[in-house]
């Protein structure tokens, strides 16, 4: 170990000469050069070796992966390792992957007579593609003021169909966002659409829409997360991979990094648990 440290650290014992370090470390200068000029061990190799590997699909998903995700993309190329490893190799490195702990406030209960309907009472596991869709709106700062994004989630592959982005949190911005899904889905009758009853989503705009299109309405019981949890899912990973610590200065800026992270990495690329560690696209493709 000592000789290690003394090799790790050279330049920062440079004003010292070999011998001097070697004496301050109680240690003898044949045995240290002895080791600098020893092969490497097998398993030295196999354990740089996967550091490398590691650091690069963290670099790659630039830190949205933790340990799990990095051991499935490991697993992808081949290279079968426990995620106490994975762990261990992140921990030696300082890697620490993008995340935030958030608690939920506890959920009323429904009251008897409650004329809200939802249709879906967070079950959100479907037998097949465009089935149930769930959507929400948030915001995202900017040195301009607040870009708004409306999100259409298919809850089958957790893929974003549909989206729309606005300086103005108005029903055109749901209403944009469920026709981009449409147009890119063409889902049969019969599909659910489930939102948290916010005023966008009750309007008469966005009502005469869904009904155009043949799409049944839900609604979750308005300040409960727990009733739209995809949505609120895929929003708390947008943020925490993307937004948070970012400093957009103009709408148009935050728009082509959100397009990018949608279209090109969230949708083709980021994988997720509850697809069994694949990409919405990979799941439908799997699927097909």
């Amino acid at each position: 170990m000592r000789y290690r440290y003394l090799t790790q650290h050279r330049d920062g014992l440079a004003p010292l000469s070999v011998r001097k370090a070697c004496r301050i470390f109680k240690v003898a200068p044949s045995g240290f050069y002895e080791f600098q000029h020893r092969r490497k061990s097998n398993r030295q190799i196999e354990r740089e070796a996967l550091e490398g590997f590691v650091a690069d699909i963290f670099t790659a998903n630039k830190a949205r992966y933790g340990y799990r995700r990095i051991n499935r993309e490991l697993r992808k190329t081949g290279i079968v390792v426990s995620e106490k490893r994975v762990l261990k190799v992140m921990q030696s490195k300082g890697l620490q992957a993008k995340g935030t702990t958030r608690r939920w406030r506890r959920a009323k209960a429904v009251e008897p007579g409650d004329p809200r309907i939802n249709l879906v009472q967070r079950v959100f596991t479907v037998a097949k593609r465009n089935t149930l869709w769930v959507g929400d709106i948030t915001y995202v700062p900017t040195g301009e003021g607040w870009l708004y994004l409306a999100a259409v989630i298919d809850a089958w592959s957790r893929k974003v169909v549909g989206w729309s982005m606005s300086h103005r949190i108005t029903e055109d911005l749901a209403i944009d966002a469920i026709e981009q899904a449409v147009g890119r889905e063409n889902p049969d009758k019969g599909l659910v659409f489930h939102d948290d009853q916010g005023v966008q989503y009750t309007s008469h705009a966005f009502q005469q829409c869904l009904e155009r299109h043949g799409i049944t309405q839900s609604v979750s019981r308005p300040g409960n997360p727990y009733d739209n949890a995809v949505s609120e899912s895929f929003f708390k990973t947008l943020k925490r991979e993307l937004i948070n610590g970012r400093n957009y200065q103009t709408r148009q800026e935050a728009q082509q990094d959100i397009f990018r992270y949608i279209e090109l990495y969230y949708n083709p690329t980021r994988i997720h648990s509850t697809l069994g560690y694949m990409s919405p696209l990979e799941y439908e493709q799997m699927a097909a």
